[in-house]
């Protein structure tokens, strides 16, 4: 899981610099604040959003550094969650970075829990009822640079996502490669050039999903994939963009997984492929078997 370290943000990246001088919203089942998760070096805050026309939740892990020197700014890992809404792993999650942060094994950085709703897809929705991406991308990202001391350029960000998470990491990854320097795809899906050919949804929830963030449009579920990304920007994704694509042996995604990483190689694009043992779709077992990966 320790994307930071794969992709270069090592201890050097750490820079010290002088530091810078409504209740839960539910609206057609969308929650952009969701409820607040308690664990160790871990806050809940909102901001307001233009886009969403409410204010929208996000959790926050902070490592020990960032309170010991406050001349430091740090690097920040979008943690991108998969679908269900994903707030019973943050504890989890947030205490494997902390982890392999105190041992060493990766720079201390900031992790931001991103509201990827319950099944939001990290995606700009057809009918415009749900601009997701545009959240993140646009007022998120700003808001943290502008609140925390992190080093806001494109060296000091990566994605990390599970599942929709690493559908999510990968299509925003690939979409905005100025502004991220690592992308962790772990057990992606949707990664299939169909999202009806769901191997783990299966096709009814594919189609209830296909129906309601895509507008029941194929194509603009195919416009909007990372594989028709990948193709749109191979050049650029040909730099110095830090890719690492993992899925377990055992996941019912294995397969897609496995073409998507096929297909990635045919771009030309150049990533890191690991395949673990005895995994199925799970995250905790996921970042377990990487351990100081």
């Amino acid at each position: 899981m320790l994307l930071l370290a794969v992709a270069g943000i090592s201890e050097a990246a750490v820079r010290r610099m002088p530091a810078d001088e409504p209740v839960a919203s539910v609206a057609d089942g969308i929650a952009w604040v969701t409820r607040e998760v308690r664990a160790p070096r871990v806050s809940f805050h909102k901001f307001d959003s233009a886009a969403a026309k409410s204010q929208v939740s996000y959790h926050l892990y902070l490592p020990a550094a960032y309170e010991r020197d406050r001349d430091l700014r740090f690097p920040v890992v979008y943690w991108l969650h998969g679908s269900g809404g994903g707030l019973t792993g943050i504890g989890q999650v947030a205490r494997s970075f902390d982890a392999a942060i105190e041992s060493g094994r990766t720079p201390p950085c900031l992790v931001v829990f991103v509201n990827g709703l319950v099944e939001g897809m990290y995606v700009d929705w057809k009918d415009g009822s749900v601009p997701l991406e545009t959240i993140i991308v646009r007022e998120l990202l700003p808001h943290v640079d502008a609140t925390y001391r992190t080093l806001a350029v494109r060296e000091g960000r990566a994605l990390d996502g599970y599942s929709m998470g690493g559908y999510g990491a990968a299509r925003l990854g690939f979409s905005y490669p100025e502004l991220f320097r690592g992308v962790s795809i772990m057990g992606g899906g949707p990664l299939q050039a169909e999202l009806v050919q769901a191997p783990r949804a299966g096709r009814r929830r594919a189609e209830e999903v296909l129906q309601r963030v895509y507008g029941g449009d194929q194509e603009y579920f195919r416009s909007v994939s990372p594989r028709r990304i990948a193709e749109r920007h191979a050049e650029k994704l040909q730099s110095d963009l830090v890719i690492r694509q993992v899925c377990g042996d055992r996941d019912e995604t294995f397969q897609v997984n496995l073409e998507f990483h096929e297909h990635l190689e045919r771009l030309g694009i150049p990533h890191s492929w690991r395949v673990l043992a005895g995994v199925d779709h799970n995250p905790l077992a996921t970042i377990e078997a990487l351990g100081a990966e």
